[in-house]
């Protein structure tokens, strides 16, 4: 999870927009927000799609290691030599699931900005015409409900729910038993008993995970006390909830 700044999705209190000239008609402010608008539509799908490719190759590297290790296994009798190429191959397959999991992290960070974006701007077009906020089915606000209302997520499902679906999750927990099965294998060449190897491998999952939370709740943290919204559903309050990653 990352921990960018948020100064630029978000004004300073006390600083009041500019004006704009009074020659600015309707018609160029509309092609102003469209063009906005189009513009983070444009780099949204390319975040989403980068994620689905770093994740399918991700799973790839993954489902042929296992095929590799199972041919090898069958060969060696699962012994010296097959624990040799697993320690190999395991520990490059986690750097790519590691590396993934951060570039997937930084993807969601961009589509966060972009779905605050276009909700501002759709807040734009209600201002010019507010007659057609009937028609909207996608927020006009950037708290916290309309992030999610935009994210399409399902309002009466909790938050934690929404984070351990992400795929960012289901990434970290597949580096965690890539982990396990690293320590468990080391610790078998090493002279370790199965038991015992079972038991670090086991401890290295659980660590593992540990330390991916703590770093998710941490970003989470970072990017809500970075974050002030400028279109609050009650202009009263603000948010206590962290943007869903």
């Amino acid at each position: 999870m990352t921990n960018e700044p948020t100064d630029h999705i978000a004004s300073p209190p006390d600083e009041q927009p500019p004006q704009a000239p009074a020659d600015v008609g309707v018609q160029v402010r509309m092609q102003i927000l469209s063009t906005e608008h189009w513009s983070l539509l444009a780099t949204r799908a390319l975040a989403w799609n980068e994620t689905f490719t770093r994740a399918n190759m991700f799973m790839s590297a993954l489902s042929f290691s296992v095929v590799a290790l199972a041919l090898v296994g069958q060969a060696s009798g699962f012994g010296h030599d097959f624990r040799i190429f697993a320690l190999i191959v395991l520990p490059v397959v986690l750097f790519l699931g590691i590396a993934t999991g951060l570039r997937m992290d930084s993807s969601n960070y961009n589509d966060l900005i972009c779905i605050i974006g276009m909700n501002r701007i759709r807040a734009a077009y209600l201002e010019l015409a507010p007659d057609m906020k009937r028609f909207f089915v996608m927020a006009h606000t950037d708290d916290y409900a309309g992030i999610v209302q935009t994210m399409g997520g399902i309002p009466t499902r909790s938050v934690a729910v929404d984070i351990l679906s992400a795929s960012p999750v289901i990434v970290g927990i597949l580096n965690a038993v890539l982990v396990a099965a690293i320590v468990g294998l080391a610790s078998i060449q090493l002279g370790i008993g199965e038991g015992w190897a079972m038991f670090a491998g086991a401890l290295g999952f659980f660590i593992t995970v540990g330390v991916l939370a703590a770093l998710t709740a941490k970003a989470l943290n970072d990017i809500q006390k970075g974050y002030e919204p400028l279109f609050p559903s009650d202009p009263e309050t603000t948010t206590t909830h962290p943007p869903p990653i």
